[in-house]
């Protein structure tokens, strides 16, 4: 028998396994998607803490123990909803800054908070799953920190960006010396942020980062009730020009 002829059939015999586990494994799959729809349409009525396994397997027509074979439990399908979250938020971030012409650093930064903004408005229980209270006893694992870090590599990206556009960053970046307090303070940030970023620019995006969801939180929970109006398009204008203002605060050329 014929080198060839052996392969071919262990081809097609290695071929025949594989398809049955593909099968499987795609079904796996379209089933913990349909869990995760059915549990985001319980965290729209019931909220994170309210999140039932239970509650999921019964309108999917389930038993709890069925569910409990494709998701361990609470935590993991919270997990699940999570990363799903981050990364559907990063990606509307990162459509929108792409969009933008380079180096811009300023309208990319405008690009990125209406982004963010338009999302948590369309998609608000899975923003306050993202920003809103902890869930009682839930601890996020590893698996979430990279896709909640998308938009802030966006942000470092527009601070690198600043630097290379402007001469003054640039000498700023290369002073030596004891960093003050404020600065030493940053330092866990460090690792994440292009060298070439000072840390008086670091200092001001940290601040721009924080501002642009503490006022999305703020609009978004209701804190800001009685101070603005509920009229959308002056929602969305007064949030443009704070954006706009907290940018040039940032450095940025806006």
């Amino acid at each position: 028998m014929s080198a060839v002829l052996c392969n071919s059939w262990h081809h097609r015999g290695m071929t025949s396994e594989s398809v049955p586990r593909a099968v499987r494994r795609r079904a796996r799959e379209e089933i913990v998607r349909e869990v995760v729809e059915a549990a985001r349409r319980q965290l729209a009525v019931e909220g994170a803490p309210g999140l039932s396994l239970r509650a999921v397997a019964r309108e999917l027509g389930m038993v709890s123990s069925a569910v409990y074979r494709y998701v361990a439990g609470r935590d993991e399908l919270l997990t699940l909803l999570i990363v799903e979250a981050y990364d559907a938020l990063g990606a509307a971030a990162e459509d929108a800054e792409r969009k933008v012409a380079r180096p811009a650093t300023g309208e990319r930064w405008l690009a990125i908070c209406h982004a963010v903004r338009d999302w948590a408005r369309a998609r608000p229980h899975e923003y306050a799953l993202l920003y809103g209270s902890p869930v009682p006893g839930y601890q996020a694992p590893q698996a979430t920190i990279g896709p909640a870090t998308r938009v802030t590599a966006l942000l470092s990206d527009v601070l690198r960006d600043a630097v290379a556009a402007d001469p003054a960053w640039q000498l700023q970046s290369g002073r030596d010396g004891e960093p003050p307090p404020w600065a030493a303070a940053m330092r866990p940030a460090r690792p994440f942020v292009p060298e070439q970023v000072p840390d008086e620019l670091l200092v001001r995006g940290l601040m721009a980062w924080t501002y642009l969801f503490g006022a999305v939180s703020f609009e978004l929970f209701g804190h800001r009730q009685g101070v603005l109006t509920s009229d959308p398009d002056l929602l969305r204008a007064f949030f443009a020009e704070e954006s706009r203002r907290i940018g040039r605060l940032a450095g940025l050329p806006l």
